[in-house]
């Protein structure tokens, strides 16, 4: 894996940034899932604390957020409780509609059964025994009588009268001495209704008169309607206003990151991966912005419903709640044990993609030489290894995170089961309402929905805060020393550099340059040779001042170069550098990046200087050719012109070359050395270079080892003393003669 790509860490699936706040890869359904193993910060508390201060400017903001916030769930949580209102109410009408219905059946069979008996009684009015049992029972006789002269329910209109003579019928019922007497005291069996059961349905008549509230019904569908408009109508402003919260808060933070890259040494991205400072800049950044425009609103709704949802659970009955806080410790109990097991296949899992994508990706990279070297066999071996590890961990993961569903779903129905019985056996006792114990089932169905959300964004919040922590390690970082207050500009630089006493180390015990001394002329070519590692780059990079001396002095016209703002000091350099830099946009732009305000024609001149003008006009729009990222659709030579163009019309007073012609064939290299003769007349010049035939012009060579000018002179010079250069020359140039390459 290049290293690069090493230090980009991987996107955790389902985690902030997936598109999933919520759900882990195997996760499904409310109670969502696990992703990868979260990832903690060292200092939790402290970071937070400065991400917070982040969002103070938008404290306003922030409070509409909450108040939204609070204003769409509160409306939420109470829309079951209303549609159990309605169906308290509808149930009541049903109720007493269907009491009065058989109550009004019955009366009129016992009335007929009553004047049927009194006919028979007639008859056998000659009996004097079934006189005296008739006379004995005046009880009966009279309760009869009382029954007789109550009016017919059919024809009441008043509620309070129905419900009267529906409670006469019944205390009646008992008293009667007849065969009829069963009808009566069936009026209340027959539809299969307890004493609380009848004494309640007493009471609904005489509220609802036995006929549905279709007014109070339609009343609450426009009441439960408006409240989910405006509970829409607050989301979508809650959403707005916290999108405009998040995305100000990480422009700020980016561009604060930003202008401190700026401000960072050399020597910062020199001991930093580039992978590692993108992913800060970019992954830990957008990680932050998901994490408030998503779970800042999710954790607060979540609190709310819990709490909103324990306190409509309580209105409605505290022993259902009982039951149902009850199971919470099973929950806990299974998410801890879930969780402890499916992370660290998790982890694996996140390993071997990881390894998988490094591997892919250098196998892409590098394909040509793969099938040069005939290693094709070798590279799907090792993919399959691989492969095979990411299926058999994945697998794991997967399915011990797939558990967390169907194992929570079981213990939300035992609750279900719970309240389903002990609800059950209350609305047989009229203790509550149908609507009632429905409102309550779906308030306990959802009620660990939540409470599963605040843990995952508990565990979001950790892996933000520990990205939050990475970019704050760069705003944490040492700046280069700022600019001297009394910083002075050189008018009309001449090119003049000096070298006194000068010590530098990358690292404190590790000494690389020692009591270097140098002066060079205006106009002077100075050639830096040496093997690999010897302090040549580092030469160059002292110079333009990116890296800070550890003792002596760099001078620039007589003027330390400290005390000159590095703006103006590194206008005054060039470079062409062996390694090519072009961004993404028209060779016109990349040209003109070495002079603000250049015309066209200053461009077309610098181009020719370098010998590019020709091969740019064969391309197919010429100047205007615009180069992709990588400026994969030119050759390396052709991008080396573009860079020596740049510099030529940048017209610095000082020239530095590291390699410039390493990347061009022999013919191009000949002109292009042309080019740079003329160009550095009057400049002073450092040129860093491994092919010696291209300084051999050079006024003073400088031959470095481990850090250390060890020889100096022209290159008859250094010849003659038959030195270290001298070494280094013969090796390249060996069968030549005459110091000519063949």
């Amino acid at each position: 894996m290049s290293e690069q790509n090493k230090n980009i860490p991987q996107r955790p699936m389902g985690g902030p940034g997936s598109g999933g706040h919520m759900r882990g890869p195997g996760g499904g359904g409310p109670m969502g899932g696990f992703g990868m193993p979260v990832q903690k910060a060292k200092d939790f508390k402290g970071t937070l604390k400065r991400l917070i201060k982040y969002l103070k400017p938008h404290k306003i903001n922030l409070i509409i957020v909450l108040i939204f916030a609070i204003a769409s769930t509160v409306f939420t949580i109470a829309a079951p409780k209303v549609i159990g209102e309605a169906m308290n109410k509808l149930q009541d009408g049903y109720m007493a509609r269907m009491m009065l219905d058989k109550m009004s059946d019955a009366q009129e069979k016992a009335v007929e059964q009553i004047n049927q008996m009194m006919k028979e009684m007639q008859n056998s009015a000659g009996s004097g025994q079934q006189s005296r049992q008739a006379a004995g029972d005046t009880e009966s006789v009279k309760a009869v009588q009382e029954f007789i002269k109550l009016p017919m329910l059919s024809t009441v209109k008043d509620a309070d009268e129905k419900a009267d003579i529906c409670q006469k019928i019944i205390d009646l019922g008992s008293k009667m001495p007849f065969s009829g007497q069963s009808t009566v005291e069936n009026s209340g069996d027959s539809i299969k209704l307890t004493q609380e059961q009848i004494e309640g349905t007493i009471r609904v008549i005489r509220e609802t008169n036995g006929e549905y509230d279709f007014k109070y019904i339609g009343m609450i569908i426009l009441i439960l309607a408006g409240m989910f408009l405006i509970s829409s109508a607050f989301s979508l402003i809650m959403g707005l206003v916290m999108s405009g919260v998040s995305q100000k808060t990480v422009r700020d933070l980016r561009r604060e990151v930003d202008n401190k890259l700026a401000r960072l040494p050399l020597k910062y991205f020199d001991m930093h991966p580039h992978g590692d400072i993108l992913s800060r800049v970019t992954n830990d950044i957008d990680t932050i912005s998901g994490t408030l425009q998503q779970s800042l609103t999710q954790i607060i709704t979540s609190v709310i419903t819990i709490i909103g949802y324990i306190i409509m659970m309580l209105t409605i009955s505290w022993i259902l709640t009982v039951i149902v806080i009850a199971t919470l410790p099973l929950y806990i109990v299974a998410t801890a044990f879930i969780t402890k097991k499916s992370q660290k296949y998790f982890a694996a899992q996140q390993k071997e993609l990881g390894e998988l994508s490094g591997h892919v990706e250098e196998m892409y990279t590098g394909h040509k030489i793969v099938k040069v070297f005939g290693h094709e066999k070798d590279s799907i071996e090792k993919f399959e290894a691989i492969n095979s590890k990411l299926n058999s961990a994945g697998w794991k993961a997967q399915f011990v995170s797939g558990i967390m569903f169907p194992l929570m779903n079981f213990i939300s129905n035992l609750g279900y089961v719970g309240v389903s019985i002990v609800g059950g056996i209350w609305i047989t006792r009229s203790l509550l309402g149908l609507g009632d114990i429905l409102a309550f089932i779906q308030y306990s169905r959802q009620f660990t929905m939540p409470i599963i959300q605040t843990a995952n964004i508990a565990n979001i919040i950790q892996s933000t805060v520990a990205c939050a922590e990475r970019v704050f390690e760069i705003l944490d970082e040492t700046e280069e020393i700022p600019d001297s207050t009394e910083a002075v500009v050189i008018q009309y630089p001449k090119g003049e550099v000096a070298i006194e006493n000068v010590d530098f180390s990358y690292k404190e015990d590790e000494p690389l340059i020692e009591n270097m001394n140098l002066n060079v002329k205006q106009g002077h070519t100075i050639a830096v040779v040496g093997p690999t590692g010897a302090g040549k780059t580092t030469l160059v990079n002292l110079l333009m001042r990116f890296y800070e001396i550890n003792a002596g002095r760099i001078s620039i016209d007589g003027v330390d170069i400290k005390d000159l703002k590095r703006t103006e000091l590194r206008k005054m350099f060039g470079m062409v550098l062996q390694d090519t830099w072009l961004f993404n946009g028209t060779i016109k732009d990349n040209i003109a990046y070495g002079k603000e305000g250049a015309t066209m024609d200053e461009i077309v001149g610098a181009a020719k200087a370098a010998y590019a003008d020709h091969f740019i006009r064969t391309l197919p729009d010429g100047y205007d050719t615009v180069l992709n990222e990588e400026a994969t659709n030119i050759s390396q030579g052709q991008k080396q012109l573009l860079t020596i163009a740049r510099a030529i019309l940048a017209d610095p007073v000082i020239l530095i070359l590291d390699e410039a012609t390493s990347s061009v064939d022999t013919r191009t290299e000949v002109l292009i050395q042309r080019a740079m003769s003329n160009l550095m007349k009057n400049r002073t010049s450092f040129v860093i270079a491994h092919r010696l035939s291209t300084i051999r012009d050079a006024e003073l060579i400088l031959v470095m080892n481990k850090g250390s000018i060890i020889e100096q002179g022209n290159h008859n010079e250094l010849l003659a003393a038959g030195g270290f250069y001298a070494d280094l020359y013969n090796s390249q140039f060996a069968g030549t003669q005459h110091g000519e390459a063949v």
